[in-house]
């Protein structure tokens, strides 16, 4: 897969972001977390370089990195995830789980930083890790997040308790942290200059229940971490690969209606050479607003990589027992797969 440089890309996004807001007037998106549309007036230009502060931690460079994506060490930070409670914005245990993100990624050598910044009255705390320099430059992220109320559980006593969030954030979250320890590994064979590993905050609390105190999340919106971190930037990446929901015991990953063509069957493709095409499925079901459609609207290729067939979706059952191992390893080696795949 061929890459603008630097130089080119920004025209090309602005005149792929014109494109894309004619289009998001006639689409209806599925969205990730409602059926709502993400217009492009929702994103606030008044925010645009709000960053409060960007605390900044340089890693060690003489780590050494495992060469094998394990799906059990991943599931282990799913474990740990849930085990701090509730990571709603602004919480003690969203606090703890961002600085938790942040300290592995310097164990593992990454240069991270924790961006503050606000949207909508909405604080935000984006943990940013940083490999690599130049160009192509592409980022990866997830969402870190869980929701304030669980308003689908089946169970009417349930539906004001938060949500554990095993696969609806800790799945992500905990992909991107075991590639975070092996990509360095690969840094000769990858096919990009520089990788950023962003774990968003506040992607899930839109919608709540009007039982909910708006005063615990004042803006209610969707993708709000990501649409903050898109709107800080002074240069656009080449790429976006949004990972979520993906740890379901019963993986079943169709491709997304809005995302990226090239990108979308280039994924698809590594995963069915490492014979993973039960879990990958090479057809188009779900149209999502997600934490790539900041990106996208912005023009920036993007795609969003999720199993939206999960039963146990905002409700209470979102537990470690309802994801698997082997699913997180499908898509850890996936990924790995099409990051080091130089092929023209």
């Amino acid at each position: 897969m061929k890459y603008l440089s630097t130089t080119t890309k920004n025209k090309k996004h602005a005149t792929q972001a014109i494109s894309l807001l004619l289009l998001a007037a006639l689409l209806l998106l599925v969205g990730c977390k409602a059926t709502n549309l993400v217009e492009p007036t929702q994103v606030d230009s008044t925010s645009r370089g709000a960053v409060a502060t960007q605390s900044v931690i340089e890693a060690p460079t003489d780590i050494p990195a495992p060469e094998q994506f394990s799906g059990e060490r991943a599931y282990e930070d799913i474990e740990y995830q849930v085990s701090i409670g509730p990571r709603t914005p602004g919480s003690d245990g969203n606090i703890q789980a961002g600085e938790w993100i942040r300290s592995e990624l310097i164990d593992a050598g990454w240069q991270a930083e924790i961006q503050e910044t606000e949207i909508f009255g909405q604080p935000i705390r984006n943990i940013i890790g940083k490999w690599g320099e130049g160009d192509p430059w592409l980022v990866i992220g997830a969402h870190y997040d869980t929701r304030l109320a669980a308003d689908r559980d089946p169970d009417p006593a349930n539906q004001s308790k938060p949500v554990p969030g095993a696969n609806d954030g800790a799945s992500g979250v905990s992909v991107l942290l075991e590639l975070a320890r092996i990509l360095p590994a690969y840094q000769d064979s990858l096919r990009f200059g520089q990788i950023w590993l962003v774990f968003f905050d506040a992607e899930d609390n839109g919608d709540l229940p009007n039982s909910v105190d708006a005063e615990l999340i004042p803006s209610r919106g969707w993708i709000l971490g990501s649409r903050a971190f898109v709107n800080s930037l002074s240069e656009y990446p080449d790429a976006a690969v949004i990972v979520d929901m993906i740890g379901d015991d019963d993986l079943n990953i169709y491709m997304e209606k809005n995302s990226d063509f090239q990108i979308t069957n280039e994924i698809w493709a590594a995963a069915n050479a490492l014979g993973y095409s039960k879990q990958f499925i090479p057809g188009y079901k779900w149209s999502m607003t997600d934490d790539h459609t900041p990106f996208l609207m912005a023009g920036i290729p993007a795609i969003d990589i999720i199993d939206f067939d999960y039963p146990y979706w905002h409700t209470v059952d979102d537990t470690p027992d309802k994801v698997s191992p082997a699913s997180l390893k499908a898509v850890g080696d996936t990924l790995l797969q099409w990051l080091t795949d130089n092929t023209p």
